[in-house]
């Protein structure tokens, strides 16, 4: 696939950290233009030794204040773009679109008391890039964030979400419950999902039958996703 320059930006790496043989965040500049909701994605392209570009679309994790770009990605075996991208080091060349694409963002919903986070896996990303951003807080009571990996190495930016509520541009708008006793209900509960296609549709199947619908632009509802395989 190719872009012309008009549609992007080429940003140097600022930092590569495997987290596990099969994870790994990466951080890189952010052109000064560059603009995004919490919550939506880029796409990102990364050459190939034969000169052309493979594109993919990233969510990203930094907040939209940050004057950096982070991503969390998985290696899948064999496969076109995470295996040029896990390659990448610091000083390389990512290219970024100039747009962010993406409406697993807040504006989805119109009210709500309680903001339900559902990931599994890099599902995790986008709702780590809304957790920083102070809107979240401000709009709800409570949020809850449930978070699964296959196994507990997977389960990354721990410190992040731990240290989230100690923020001070965040004392006062609320408490990131990772253990919650707070019942789901059309009336108080707006509902997030992100990551395996069948946790979603499993998930939405089961909302569904407690009142929640997907919000739609025609038809304001409780439920919000996007999937992340």
């Amino acid at each position: 696939m190719t872009a012309s320059a008009e549609k992007f930006t080429r940003q140097a790496l600022l930092d590569v950290q495997p987290l596990t043989p099969s994870l790994f965040t990466l951080r890189a500049s952010r052109d000064a233009g560059f603009r995004f909701r919490a919550g939506q994605f880029a796409r990102l392209g990364v050459s190939k030794a034969d000169g052309s570009v493979v594109w993919r679309a990233y969510s990203m994790v930094s907040s939209p204040h940050d004057e950096f770009l982070e991503f969390f990605s998985i290696v899948v075996p064999g496969g076109e773009f995470t295996s040029e991208l896990s390659r990448l080091r610091e000083g390389d060349t990512l290219l970024v679109d100039k747009q962010a694409f993406g409406y697993l963002t807040l504006d989805r919903f119109v009210d709500g008391r309680d903001l339900w986070l559902l990931a599994t896996g890099t599902g995790i990303a986008p709702f780590l890039s809304i957790l920083q951003d102070f809107e979240v807080w401000e709009r709800f009571e409570r949020i809850i964030l449930v978070y699964s990996a296959r196994e507990a190495t997977e389960l990354a930016y721990r410190e992040l979400i731990a240290g989230l509520a100690g923020r001070d541009y965040l004392a006062g708008h609320g408490e990131l419950e990772r253990v919650a006793g707070v019942a789901l209900s059309p009336e108080h509960s707006r509902v997030m999902l992100c990551g395996n296609p069948q946790m979603i549709d499993d998930t939405r199947a089961l909302l569904k039958q407690r009142g929640l619908q997907l919000s739609l632009s025609r038809r304001p509802g409780q439920v919000a996703v996007e999937n992340y395989w």
